[in-house]
């Protein structure tokens, strides 16, 4: 395991956070704000993550990584290594829950904001361009990880028992979506630890520490970044929410 890219890739990570998040953990948003918020993120990637797993897994990396890369698309796209449901069908249930129309989310007329197409279009020239080092570093790190990625590296982080953590999930606790209707936090739970720990074994397993190959990584995870507090500028305004 290389240690210097994965400190910059870290670095980045530390910062994926976004002001808008207080709003979207809390209480007061309406329906309509709901539905804004997860229009955007069932359409940018969401939908059609195991297809840009597959552009990635499509440019033949070494084997042990095709093995990671196939087991996360046949998981997003079929859930048989949790709950049988593909990602994208769980997400949905999640909006049936939470009494919400599904066109709101599915139907391609309503618009999405300029960011929203701009960061798609960043993961579709990463997901399809060679070294795929690059895509899967984008997806598999930036794109499934989180603010809490180092902490969790570490073993810092605990989960507490997945029933707390459904009653306490933001859109059970303040928005009345059913806790049997969150099996995408089941699906989650189940599967994402071995996912983070493939991620990062892909990536820097097969990136050098440094050189071109190690700051093209960088830089998209980097560039990913900055497109994605862009997309959910676009969000916010999208939903009417302001900066305290």
């Amino acid at each position: 395991m290389t240690r210097r890219l994965q400190e910059r890739l870290l670095a980045i990570m530390d910062r994926k956070n976004h002001w808008a998040w207080a709003h979207l953990t809390g209480p007061g948003l309406t329906r309509d704000q709901l539905a804004v918020h997860f229009r955007h993120e069932y359409r940018v990637y969401v939908r059609d993550f195991p297809v840009l797993l597959a552009r990635v897994l499509g440019q033949s990396p070494p084997a042990a990584v095709r093995s990671a890369l196939a087991e996360n698309l046949f998981e997003e796209q079929t859930g048989k290594l949790s709950l049988g449901v593909s990602h994208p069908a769980l997400f949905l249930e999640m909006i049936d829950g939470l009494g919400i129309p599904r066109a709101a989310i599915e139907d391609e007329s309503l618009p999405l904001e300029p960011e929203a197409h701009a960061y798609r279009a960043l993961l579709d020239r990463v997901s399809a361009a060679p070294p795929w080092v690059v895509g899967a570093a984008v997806l598999t790190i930036f794109v499934e990880g989180s603010v809490h990625e180092r902490a969790e590296l570490l073993g810092q982080r605990e989960a507490p028992p997945i029933e707390e953590a459904l009653r306490a999930h933001p859109m059970v606790r303040h928005y009345g979506c059913p806790p049997e209707r969150m099996r995408l936090a089941r699906a989650h739970r189940a599967v994402e630890g071995g996912h983070r720990r493939d991620a990062w074994e892909m990536v820097l397993g097969h990136a050098p520490d440094e050189g071109p190959t190690a700051d093209a990584v960088a830089s998209a995870v980097a560039a990913a970044h900055a497109a994605w507090l862009a997309y959910r500028d676009g969000v916010a305004r999208a939903m009417g929410l302001r900066q305290a």
